[in-house]
């Protein structure tokens, strides 16, 4: 086992060499798991480079709605890039070494991205609240300058806020095991393996669930309160019903994100072990499966992207037509 160490000035930290990421060794078919998640991830990238690719082509998509849509897709895409090529080369390549530095550049990714997948689904469910309870306020509230603002100011305070937490992982000494227990560099179990005191890490990791995954669940809880208290106040049927099915994809997104999350982060904060494998299984799916099943579900299938697409290829169909051989 590769435990070089590198001492610090006063020679009271001690830095490994790397860390070996070993979760999913003992789970049966682990590397057909690897493989189902390396095509959920190609599936990713082509979905969301495609639906980034039409909105910035097409000008007519340039509002408010669609430029949280991209921001979600781009998200999607660093989020799951995270994972996956560390996975594959953990798994399928059977080299589960991982440079210290390396490591952390992992961790700080993915928990950066994570927030703002949580901080993306949010911004969605307001645009839903104003396009819906506001309807004729709309244009005036919900502006292509502000949507900007509140895009912008998320990713400052989510880059921002987890780089605090993870700049004091060098500050720990690991003199003991150098085994990850996940599927990735995963701030919980690197924590696990410290031999220095890690109060202050665990309490900042507590922090910020509440603020990235309680708080944006109550944000999103409340704008669905009203609404709904909107559409029952519509009279029309068919109204209710148009509104009604604008917010299905998007409460499928929050259950699939949110819902594995919310179970494993209360299940470990309340002191229930659980099997590790478990624990890598729910997260690597939520993690993964909400950037895939984004852009299938709740963008590629609304009405202006759709037409957009067809006046794309009846375009490129009219300039180059197929000849008849």
């Amino acid at each position: 086992m590769q435990n070089a160490s590198n001492s610090a000035p006063n020679n009271s930290i001690i830095q490994p060499a790397g860390f070996y990421i070993v979760a999913l060794s003992s789970m049966p078919y682990n590397n057909i798991y690897v493989m189902f998640l390396t095509v959920l991830y190609v599936i990713t990238v082509i979905c969301n480079v495609f639906l980034i690719a039409i909105i910035f082509y097409d000008h007519r998509l340039h509002v408010p709605k669609f430029m949280a849509v991209g921001n979600l897709a781009l998200v999607d895409l660093v989020l799951s890039t995270s994972l996956v090529p560390g996975m594959i080369k953990t798994y399928l390549v059977l080299d589960n070494f991982v440079p210290f530095k390396l490591c952390l550049v992992q961790m700080y990714t993915y928990y950066a991205f994570l927030p703002l997948e949580s901080f993306s689904i949010c911004i969605l469910s307001y645009d839903r609240f104003i396009a819906i309870c506001l309807p004729l306020r709309q244009e005036s509230i919900n502006t292509n300058t502000r949507m900007a603002y509140i895009i912008v100011s998320g990713w400052i305070f989510g880059l921002t806020t987890v780089l605090y937490g993870i700049s004091s992982i060098p500050t720990l000494s690991f003199c003991g095991s150098l085994k990850v227990n996940s599927y990735f560099c995963d701030y919980a179990p690197v924590l696990r393996l410290a031999c220095s005191d890690t109060m202050h890490q665990w309490n900042f990791a507590t922090a910020l669930t509440i603020l990235f995954i309680v708080g944006p669940l109550i944000f999103i809880f409340f704008t669905y309160m009203g609404i709904l208290i909107a559409v029952f106040g519509m009279k029309n049927n068919q109204s209710r019903y148009k509104a009604l099915a604008t917010c299905t994809e998007h409460l499928v997104l929050v259950a699939i994100f949110y819902i594995p999350i919310f179970i494993i982060f209360n299940l470990g904060f309340s002191g229930i072990i659980i099997n590790p494998n478990v624990r890598t299984v729910c997260l690597s799916l939520s993690s993964l499966i909400t950037p895939c099943v984004n852009p299938i579900i709740y963008s590629l299938k609304t009405k202006e992207v759709r037409s957009r697409i067809y006046s794309l290829l009846n375009h490129r169909l009219s300039v180059h037509p197929l000849k008849n051989t």
